[in-house]
């Protein structure tokens, strides 16, 4: 009997461990957000398209060449977050009483099978949570339009962004119609934006 309530008990230990570090997640400055990105050829998020993934850590360069769209007409924005949200789901009580009252008995080839079943229904008491979206208000990560190569010297014929005199246009929501950056967009960088990294 004392063999089977340690059991149960180590059972519930494994309950508690996942809900406990579910909630530590949930606080993790560093935890990352999944940034979905759907281009599309043409304004109003019409003609051909492709989506580009991004699940954190160290920004990503996309050449417009790698993307196959002859432009960049408009731009669609999912940002998800893994969230732990805790769905309690009770063992079942005659399996954990049987598991708790059955008397050894070595010779039966079943034996201790009720206390495997209610151990692992103990320990998956609680869901591992669900991927959320993220709120464009809270959003940290972002699309970043290049004319040149991030990082390389601006081409000849560019002259930068005419509002602020640089070679790139941060993408920070929905964006049905990208201007003039239609036809200037060589590069596309996925990563947070403000020069920060993630946080929470």
């Amino acid at each position: 009997m004392k063999r089977k309530t340690g059991i149960m008990l180590a059972g519930l230990a494994s309950a508690g461990v996942v809900a406990g570090a579910g909630m530590l997640h949930n606080r993790r400055p560093d935890r990352r957000e999944w940034l979905h990105v759907t281009v599309f050829s043409e304004p109003g998020y019409l003609g051909r398209n492709r989506t580009l993934t991004w699940t954190g850590g160290e920004r990503e360069v996309v050449p417009l060449t790698r993307v196959q769209l002859p432009r960049i007409g408009s731009i669609r924005l999912a940002r998800l977050v893994y969230r732990f949200r805790p769905e309690v789901r009770p063992p079942n009580m005659f399996i954990l009483w049987h598991a708790l009252t059955e008397r050894a008995d070595r010779t039966d080839p079943e034996e201790g099978v009720a206390s495997f079943i209610a151990m692992h229904q103990l320990a998956g008491m609680f869901s591992a949570g669900r991927w959320e979206p993220v709120r464009e208000s809270a959003a940290r990560s972002r699309v970043r339009l290049w004319a040149g190569r991030p990082g390389g010297p601006p081409l000849a014929h560019d002259t930068g962004d005419p509002a602020g005199g640089r070679p790139w246009h941060d993408v920070l929501a929905n964006t049905p119609d990208l201007g003039s950056w239609r036809t200037r967009t060589r590069y596309l960088e996925l990563g947070y934006h403000d020069g920060n990294g993630p946080r929470g």
